[in-house]
């Protein structure tokens, strides 16, 4: 089967769901999930999203990137992410994201490792969940956006080094979709991984594509692993994440001695490092993660989901510390692409996990994954509204000339269309038929 649309967002995560939600309404726009909508690392995500305070945080913000990714950022983006992380806030606002406030109806700032200040907003301990869940529902409104579950990314459709579209497996049926632009939004890598924080699914598609079609990468060995997983002595099941807020609200990381042996806020590669070591030292398979003397009820309401997550694993994290263990969380490489989110192929776009910007260096600081997300993805869109012409208004000019001059087009109306539609789009019907 062969489709057409303007614009063909591969991904349903925060990034994918925010450019449909954002690119114009007279654009024609296809969104394919690999399973269900809410099977994407985002959902997962749980500490919340980092953001600029005021002017006097902009060079501190600016230094933690930079420490936390070992100085190897490229420092044009996380200037950007940093100057435009307030006004991706302020349209979350806008879509009435049920970000933690205070009585005073002012927003909640958390901190996690290696941020010198609390510069992050939070949604209880499931942000990416209800971030996802409104944009969900706000592009579900959407008259121009049609969403395909359980559609399989096979490949792009590409002549010489133009990207045309995508081919796709919806259950039996091959789909060829013709596109204007193309956004590969696929997510990281940790399918791969025998311990990861996850889903499974979560497989490497999109880069795996982009190599296949020598669309440029980078850094593909800079990979996370997160500090704090759920230890859980199974195999081939996604790990339980134990969010970096947990340490950041004074959590303490203690070996099986009840002795504490790292600074819990150092960025997550030294955490990480400090707890292989204590765990070989130790020869123990897990630390701890104590929250126990924490006040009880401010425990269960910061951490709810937490809470009843590992009370169902048999822990009761008021009473008693939490086995924990590293286990491979983000991927800070992937399909290299500009401050617009373009690859090195025409017409084809890279953004969220699957991209990489180069900003977060060798090693993520915490929280600025969503970020990322949002800010550079409203860039692609800004981008893509202000060059995409849809084909519904090439379509109404061909109508409005061929209805002017009945006379000159003798032919049946609807066939002469056709002919006037292949003529303009000519470039990607001769290039798909020359595949």
């Amino acid at each position: 089967m062969i489709l057409n649309t303007d614009v063909l967002i591969i991904g349903a995560g925060v990034t994918g769901l925010n450019f449909a939600l954002n690119l114009r309404d007279d654009l024609d726009v296809m969104v394919l999930a690999k399973d269900t909508l809410n099977e994407c690392n985002s959902y997962l995500a749980q500490g919340g999203i980092s953001v600029l305070r005021n002017e006097e945080d902009y060079e501190t913000y600016v230094k933690d990137t930079l420490v936390a990714g070992n100085f190897k950022n490229r420092r044009q983006a996380v200037e950007i992410l940093v100057k435009e992380s307030r006004n991706a806030i302020d349209k979350l606002e806008q879509l009435e994201v049920p970000f933690n406030r205070d009585k005073d109806g002012q927003l909640i700032y958390t901190r996690e490792g290696a941020h010198s200040v609390n510069r992050i907003v939070h949604c209880d301990d499931n942000t990416g969940e209800q971030l996802h869940k409104v944009l969900a529902k706000k592009v579900r409104e959407k008259s121009n956006v049609k969403i395909v579950e359980n559609c399989f990314f096979a490949d792009l459709l590409t002549v010489k080094n133009k990207c045309i579209g995508a081919l796709a497996i919806h259950g039996e049926e091959e789909l060829n979709i013709i596109a204007k632009a193309v956004v590969v939004a696929t997510g990281g890598i940790g399918g791969l991984f025998k311990n990861s924080t996850n889903f499974h699914s979560i497989s490497g598609d999109g880069l795996a594509i982009a190599i296949k079609n020598n669309i440029k990468v980078e850094n593909l060995d800079y990979i996370q692993f997160h500090p704090t997983a759920f230890y859980e002595d199974i195999k081939d099941k996604r790990r339980l994440l134990i969010s970096e807020a947990v340490r950041g609200e004074g959590g303490r990381l203690v070996n099986k001695a009840g002795e504490r042996f790292v600074n819990e806020l150092l960025p997550r590669d030294k955490v990480t490092e400090a707890i292989l070591e204590e765990e070989f030292k130790s020869k123990s398979k897990h630390v701890y993660l104590d929250v126990s003397f924490l006040d009880k009820d401010f425990v269960k309401k910061r951490f709810p989901n937490i809470y009843r997550s590992c009370l169902d694993r048999g822990v009761d994290i008021t009473k008693e510390p939490i086995p924990v263990t590293p286990a491979q969380h983000y991927f800070m490489g992937g399909i290299k692409v500009d401050m617009y989110c373009r690859t090195s192929m025409e017409n084809l776009y890279a953004a969220g996990e699957v991209s990489s910007t180069g900003l977060h260096g060798a090693n993520r600081l915490a929280s600025n994954s969503l970020l990322e997300s949002l800010v550079f993805s409203n860039r692609a869109v800004n981008y893509i509204n202000n060059n995409l012409l849809p084909y519904t208004v090439i379509y109404k000019d061909l109508v409005k000339r061929v209805e002017g001059d009945r006379e000159y087009y003798s032919n049946d109306l609807s066939l002469v269309l056709q002919e006037e539609i292949k003529k303009v789009r000519g470039d990607i019907i001769n290039e798909l038929v020359a595949l």
